[in-house]
């Protein structure tokens, strides 16, 4: 499973609205390789799914992620952060064994 924080909710729907997105557009979010841990997180909005894409639904939000990706995800929490160190989207994710100061990357 993968979580939607009440944070994360309100400016998906935020940019939602400002980017005039349909209702159909879904976060869609992955892992890459890359970043100073190794494992990079992606976030896009997307109205497409895949035959590999894992549906999931938290707090009103439809978040999807490929299988791959998936398997470094599973229990994830995406929050948004407004704090003072710059705003952004944060994935609280219980796997990773240990992130980079900026918390853009993560290894296991």
């Amino acid at each position: 499973m993968l979580f939607v924080d009440d944070s994360a909710k309100a400016q998906i729907e935020v940019i939602r609205e400002k980017d005039n997105l349909s209702p159909e557009h879904f976060v869609r979010v992955g892992v890459t390789s890359g970043g100073c841990s190794g494992l990079t997180y992606n976030m896009e909005f997307d109205d497409t799914l895949t035959e590999e894409d894992q549906v999931f639904e938290d707090n009103g939000e439809k978040i999807v992620t490929d299988l791959k990706s998936f398997i470094y995800l599973a229990n994830t929490k995406l929050v948004f952060d407004g704090g003072l160190d710059g705003a952004g989207f944060v994935f609280e994710n219980p796997n990773a064994g240990r992130t980079c100061a900026c918390g853009e990357s993560f290894a296991l």
